[in-house]
């Protein structure tokens, strides 16, 4: 029997999955988190063989934080994402935070559990197109930017100043300005305008 965590804030999406996997007698939903702290929790307290997480939650945390700090368990749980989020960077966040697999919620039913069970034996499971643009990915690296750097980034895109980004961080106008140039040196642009343009094209920003 594999034991599995719903972890995703959309009631809908959680009654669905269970429904679906109500189908196979040797799955078994043991627990339903609608938020990455409750996933952690979960996974901590009933340490089931698969938790299916989704990416986006309406909170700060992301699926991809969840992932890393369940991997980091000392009984650790294997993390198959399942979400609606497809950017070069979610796939890579993801992949990075330890999931043993990544499916877009449009997978058809048998290919679902045929992750799922992938999962929970210790296998990567990747959809195929994922798989390719992960590779790809790899192949021909994109840049990247520090936690801090997407911070100040993502503040800028809200049109934040260098003071009100410094006040919002708790850091000097000087660093602001140091992590903007950090930012348009590794993407090869020159303005702030051109900065979140490009980290939207290549979905370092949403």
């Amino acid at each position: 029997m594999i034991r599995i965590v719903l972890a995703d804030d959309h009631p809908v999406v959680r009654t669905g999955l269970r429904a679906m996997l109500a189908g196979d007698p040797d799955l078994d939903v043991i627990g339903e988190a609608t938020a990455p702290d409750d996933a952690v929790a979960l996974a901590a307290e009933l340490a089931p063989d698969v938790v299916l997480m989704d990416l986006q939650f309406g909170t700060e945390q992301t699926g991809a934080d969840a992932t890393r700090r369940i991997r980091a368990l000392p009984n650790p749980s294997a993390v198959l994402v399942l979400t609606n989020y497809d950017t070069d960077s979610d796939i890579l966040g993801a992949v990075e935070a330890g999931a043993s697999g990544y499916l877009l919620k449009d997978a058809p039913p048998d290919e679902l559990i045929a992750a799922i069970r992938a999962a929970a034996e210790g296998e990567t499971a990747l959809a195929p197109a994922i798989a390719g643009r992960l590779l790809a990915r790899m192949r021909s690296p994109q840049p990247s930017l520090s936690a801090r750097e997407t911070e100040v980034l993502r503040l800028v895109a809200d049109g934040a100043t260098n003071n009100e980004i410094a006040a919002r961080l708790h850091i000097s106008d000087a660093t602001v300005k140091s992590h903007l140039v950090h930012i348009y040196t590794k993407l090869g642009v020159s303005s702030r305008t051109a900065a979140v343009a490009t980290a939207r094209d290549t979905g370092l920003l949403r």
